[in-house]
């Protein structure tokens, strides 16, 4: 029950950082869907200027950076290390306004474990430097309209 609050205030809380994008339904996904998405990673929402996911990983993965998108994370599960901010080793443009690189020099290191948020605005660099086991978090990319 506790998880399913934190879920819904994360989407509420991403909804009104955006300004709504005029949809006219309401996305409901329920808990087992969610609990299936997390088992292998998977999108569960999205709209024109929104998109959730639940994330899986189980080893570190591309330094990233996305030009408009800005994420925030809810850890479910698990822990690992982000590197945030610095500069993007090896920056490349791998799709419009998404950038990928090896690693980042500088930058801030947070220890995430469950129950963390972090928000990551656009245009900083991001990645999972360390991921010891696994970890489950939901992932909110809102887009810069």
């Amino acid at each position: 029950m506790r998880f399913s609050l934190l879920v819904l205030a994360s989407i509420l809380t991403a909804a009104l950082l955006m300004g709504g994008d005029g949809a006219s339904t309401v996305t409901y996904v329920s808990h087992e869907k969610v609990a299936a998405a997390f088992v292998k990673g998977g999108g569960l929402a999205s709209g024109p200027y929104y998109s959730v996911g639940a994330m899986h990983r189980t080893a570190s993965g591309a330094a990233e950076l996305h030009d408009t998108q800005t994420d925030v994370y809810y850890v479910a599960d698990g822990e690992a290390i982000l590197v945030t901010g610095g500069v993007l080793i090896g920056d490349k443009v791998v799709s419009a306004g998404q950038h990928q690189g090896t690693g980042i020099q500088g930058g801030d290191v947070h220890h995430l474990a469950k129950g963390d948020v972090v928000v990551i605005p656009a245009g900083t660099p991001h990645w999972f430097k360390e991921v010891p086991h696994s970890i489950n978090y939901l992932l909110i990319k809102a887009v810069k309209p």
